[in-house]
């Protein structure tokens, strides 16, 4: 029997140790990126090289994901949760005690295994004990410790990376820890629904489904296309060191706002019409930065376009999430892995497609542009998804109004 708890006696305290558990990931998730030089330094392999530990962790999440979601789909949730979780935090300190390359191209797949099974493991347990119309404040609230992790966890990385590149691992590897003692101590037991591996298979048999998991796909590419070369495009105005690190804080800042205002949003109206609203404010924003850029507007404009954009970015999460959930309630811990597959596949698409078009002589403000073409496709992507189950009665993981007059 799936334990749920009475919307009555409904708080966020469980989630607490979830919250962490995703700050930790949202470390890990971006620290790297900024800390490249130095680990080829200390590994003695080009820049180029280095990189791949980013590369490697996407590709293997995204390879992974769907595989260890349906594997352990009938797990009991804690034990997923905590198993995940410390494989994630081992592989972190392979990577961070790594003598050589090899090694650390191996501790990045340990990691990756672990996060990738966690994050959706996370979100399955989320939305199958929460009530439905607290749900989309409980994944905002979750979900915010990877925001968080942005705006702190990634400034306080880079600055403790500026010792030794070893140091943010060391951190993610801690704060981990103290989310799998947390867990194990004050997270429930969730058993979900017994059923068949074919039953719970069946709703990834749906065009509508797989369509709306390319939304989670084109969302993180448009979003990469830039994030990934938000220096190169803000250097004309705002060189790097100190300042960048000030900015990216502040990033990190926009995305846990957008990331709350729009748990909250989906909780009085549909997560589809926020997430309607959300794409068509990226994509405005995005064509208004190519103009701001091409006239010379980089100071005030290119904070106001970044900073937006995080709101943009950070709020599209609760929204896509709650909508996949609606498309296969029975199904939510292999969806999500799946979305993790998907979410995985958009960073690696975004940082190639953005290299690819600084390497035919785009002008760095011309990414922006790239971006909203991409996000031009993932919003029509995401009406037709939506046309076509009009008139289906929405599942849990929606926040409508009709929702909650029908929850206990």
């Amino acid at each position: 029997m799936s334990r749920r708890t009475d919307p009555s006696q409904w708080s966020y305290r469980p989630l607490i140790w979830l919250a962490v558990a995703t700050f930790s990931t949202g470390i890990d998730g971006y620290v790297l990126a900024g800390l490249l030089p130095a680990i080829a330094d200390d590994l003695n392999v080009e820049p180029a090289l280095a990189g791949q530990l980013v590369s490697v962790f996407a590709l293997t999440s995204a390879l992974a994901g769907p595989v260890l979601g349906t594997v352990t789909s009938r797990w009991e949730r804690r034990g997923t949760i905590g198993s995940s979780l410390a494989v994630f935090v081992l592989g972190n300190l392979v990577v961070a005690l790594a003598p050589n390359y090899p090694i650390a191209v191996g501790g990045r797949v340990v990691a990756a295994l672990g996060g990738c099974l966690l994050n959706a493991a996370v979100t399955g347990y989320v939305i199958a004990l929460t009530p439905i119309r607290h749900r989309g404040k409980a994944l905002s609230f979750v979900l915010g410790g990877w925001m968080t992790a942005t705006a702190l966890g990634v400034p306080v990385g880079l600055a403790l990376g500026q010792s030794s590149w070893r140091f943010p691992l060391i951190l993610v590897s801690v704060v981990g820890t103290v989310a799998l003692v947390g867990i194990l101590l004050r997270l429930p037991h969730l058993h979900l629904p017994a059923g068949s591996l074919a039953d719970r298979l069946r709703p990834l048999r749906q065009p509508r489904l797989l369509a709306g998991l390319l939304v989670t796909t084109g969302i993180l590419c448009s979003s990469y296309t830039c994030f990934t070369y938000a220096t190169i495009i803000l250097s004309p105005a705002y060189p790097g060191g100190w300042v960048i690190i000030a900015i990216m804080f502040g990033y990190g800042v926009a995305s846990m706002l957008g990331n709350a205002v729009t748990g909250r949003l989906v909780d009085r109206f549909s997560a589809p019409r926020v997430l309607t609203v959300v794409l068509s404010g990226l994509l405005l924003n995005a064509l208004l930065g190519v103009f701001t850029f091409a006239v010379g507007a980089v100071a005030v404009a290119g904070l106001v376009w970044f900073f937006a954009a995080g709101i943009g970015n950070g709020g599209a999460a609760v929204p896509q999430q709650a909508r996949l959930a609606a498309l296969a309630p029975d199904s939510a811990a292999i969806v999500m892995a799946l979305n993790g597959s998907a979410i995985s596949l958009g960073l690696a698409l975004g940082g190639g497609l953005g290299g690819v078009t600084l390497a035919a002589g785009s002008p760095s403000y011309g990414l922006l542009g790239v971006a909203a073409v991409v996000l031009a496709i993932t919003l029509a992507l995401h009406v037709v998804v939506q046309r076509q189950g009009a008139g289906i009665s929405p599942g849990a993981g929606t926040g409508s109004r009709s929702e909650r007059r029908r929850s206990p």
